[in-house]
């Protein structure tokens, strides 16, 4: 195998490890959510006053794949 061929198939193995990463960083973001959304929806119907933390703890999984996407943007 020529080096320009080895330097391709390595780059396009990189770029794939990358969005399995991603998909897997969103798949356990999905699930973070789903138990802290359905609490967070129990907590706002006894008080509304707690629609800003509710909606901060749903919205901190979501996190993990934003970083997951700016790590494929740092492979090469």
């Amino acid at each position: 195998m020529s080096p320009e061929v080895a330097e391709i198939n390595a780059n396009g193995m990189a770029k794939a490890a990358a969005a399995i990463g991603v998909g897997l960083a969103a798949l356990a973001a999905g699930y973070a959510e789903r138990g802290i959304g359905s609490a967070a929806v129990g907590a706002m119907a006894e008080d509304p006053g707690m629609f800003g933390r509710g909606l901060l703890m749903t919205v901190l999984p979501e996190t993990l794949v934003i970083f997951a996407i700016v790590v494929i943007f740092l492979v090469p």
